[in-house]
């Protein structure tokens, strides 16, 4: 079977429709880069549509679900630009609720770890997937509700394995669902939105890290819409825009093929 990643969709779910018209989904299961949904038109229809898709998809969890989640919760308000009151209105709200938070936060998939942002230079693979375990299972658990309570912030920034409790919990949700830029040392920064030839002196990519422990592993993720897509023989970046009337894009790991839809404006940035 082969393996197709799509990367942030974010409620254009005609796009996604037009992609999975070309995609070659004979024997493929399709896995998805994070951020399903809001900002796009079409965010309760985008989660319906991969919902229904059942155990041919695979998606892991990006800022913005984990946010839906929070607004569902009554834990954060949502904002002004957000594209989630269908799905907060919609008779299978819960259903849909469940089962986002039951997706995971990491996918190991043929040599390749799929996440949302990124992966703090100090993991290693099975470090990585050990720690979005923990995550997912917290997500899981009847204390779901209590951790979205405490999983907003940016503190600690700076990875450690003696990190407990909730700091522990926050400080890998961020790097997986938040990350771009980091020191050298892998403290992560939040403010710099900008593409990579944009970094202040200090910071870096957080894949331009001397020494990152998952150089031998392809990781693939979106979220970085400026860094657009760039496709390395350890690295490939998905996020190429769509929301923002550039690309709703796909590769298929076997071969790096690449699938590219263009798509209308859906949202101006600002």
């Amino acid at each position: 079977m082969s393996s197709l990643v799509i990367g942030d969709i974010q409620g254009c779910n005609q796009q996604l429709d037009q992609l999975l018209d070309i995609l070659p989904l004979t024997s493929s299961q399709v896995l998805f880069a994070g951020d399903l949904i809001n900002r796009g038109p079409q965010s309760l229809q985008t989660l319906r549509t991969v919902m229904q898709m059942g155990d041919r998809a695979k998606a892991v969890l990006g800022n913005h679900d984990l946010h839906l989640l929070a607004v569902a919760c009554g834990i954060r308000p949502a904002h002004r630009d957000d594209t989630l009151d269908e799905i907060l209105a919609a008779p299978d709200r819960d259903e849909l609720i469940d089962w986002l938070r039951h997706r995971p936060l990491a996918i190991h998939e043929q040599n390749h770890l799929i996440v949302h942002a990124g992966v703090l230079p100090q993991w290693n693979l099975e470090q990585a997937l050990s720690l979005a375990a923990e995550v997912e299972a917290m997500l899981q658990s009847e204390q779901w509700i209590d951790f979205l309570r405490h999983m907003y912030g940016n503190q600690p920034a700076r990875w450690s394995d003696d990190l407990a409790g909730y700091d522990r919990l926050r400080c890998v949700i961020n790097a997986f669902t938040r990350l771009r830029f980091c020191q050298a040392d892998g403290t992560m920064d939040f403010a710099v939105k900008e593409g990579a030839a944009a970094a202040p002196e200090g910071l870096m990519p957080w894949f331009e890290v001397p020494g990152r422990r998952t150089e031998e592993v392809s990781v693939v993720f979106g979220h970085w819409s400026t860094l657009g897509l760039v496709m390395r023989p350890n690295l490939i970046a998905l996020d190429t825009g769509c929301v923002w009337g550039g690309k709703l894009s796909a590769v298929r790991l076997e071969d790096r093929a690449l699938f590219q839809v263009q798509c209308p404006q859906a949202r101006q940035p600002g």
